[in-house]
């Protein structure tokens, strides 16, 4: 078991997409391969977690979980945006591979995630980005179970802090003059806006024209009495060791991207969210109020 901030971080957004594939009812996005990746051992230790809310570093098997209060702690504070995000980027991303026949998918911070092992189109050739640390959990975990790692799938290691991501990328066979989608899920609330449109920038120094990114993120609120999740969440992730930042304005965003040739194609706000995967519940599980999702693709000279 490894302890860095990045493993952490992902450990939780599978056991979400975990939990809800094992217990809803009304199915957002089912990562039915979610439980598998994570393995018992780790899955019980997040339960352990989100029962102690995440103080509590010692966990204690004995009494067994308690799944009521994980079930409204996971659908209050960490499932909605981990569940959403995913369908939103995975979904554009079955619309991109239906119109190029042969196209490349680069997930940025790919932490847990099983599309490589869901995908049944070996067309699209996979390139899973992720710190060293996270991604050698990952393999580890992925040769306990033997699974077979499908000959259209590349494991990047990068720290992006210090690595260059375009090197990293042709080193793995990346091909520029390809189609190619780029996802970057739960990154942007531990960025400030600059640190994230260099990232953006380098995506566009690897882009033709019509190249699509997907990417969430949190807008500038003043948090009060009626965002208690926001700033609930907000300790939550301080306690992990990961500091959320203050959040974009849609127009000092959207003119990030539009620096390096990138148009938005689709902005989800918070109401569009709701009203997408969260009507309707029987299970009162909500959309964040300050989480958007954007769809931008590549205009190129």
């Amino acid at each position: 078991m490894i302890d860095t901030k990045e493993s952490v971080t992902a450990k939780i957004c599978s056991f979400a997409r975990a939990y809800h594939s094992n217990y809803s009812k009304q199915k957002i996005f089912d990562d039915y391969l979610a439980y598998d990746m994570m393995g018992k051992e780790e899955y019980d230790a997040i339960s352990q977690q989100l029962e102690q809310f995440f103080i509590n570093s010692e966990y204690d098997f004995i009494d067994g979980l308690q799944r009521e209060e994980v079930w409204r702690r996971l659908n209050e504070y960490i499932a909605p945006i981990p569940l959403s995000r995913i369908s939103f980027a995975e979904q554009r991303l079955m619309k991109f591979s239906r119109e190029h026949e042969d196209c490349q998918y680069v997930i940025c911070g790919a932490g847990m995630d099983t599309f490589a092992f869901r995908n049944a189109n070996p067309q699209i050739q996979i390139f899973e980005l992720d710190h060293p640390d996270t991604q050698n959990y990952k393999l580890s975990r992925i040769r306990e179970m033997r699974w077979n790692i499908p000959h259209n799938v590349n494991f990047v290691p990068i720290d992006f802090e210090a690595g260059n991501m375009k090197e990293a990328l042709f080193q793995a066979g990346f091909r520029p003059e390809l189609p190619t989608f780029f996802s970057i899920l739960g990154v942007t609330y531990y960025l400030e806006l600059p640190v994230f449109e260099e990232t953006v920038r380098n995506i566009a120094e690897l882009s033709t024209n019509g190249n699509v990114l997907v990417f969430d993120y949190p807008d500038k609120v003043t948090p009060d009495e009626s965002h208690v999740r926001i700033l609930r969440l907000a300790e939550i992730t301080a306690l992990l060791g990961e500091e959320m930042k203050d959040g974009y304005s849609y127009s000092l965003l959207n003119n990030a991207l539009e620096n390096h040739r990138f148009t938005v194609e689709r902005h989800m706000t918070p109401e569009n969210i709701q009203n997408t995967y969260f009507a309707n519940r029987i299970d009162d599980v909500r959309a964040f109020e300050n989480v958007h999702f954007i769809s931008a693709s590549y205009k190129g000279e």
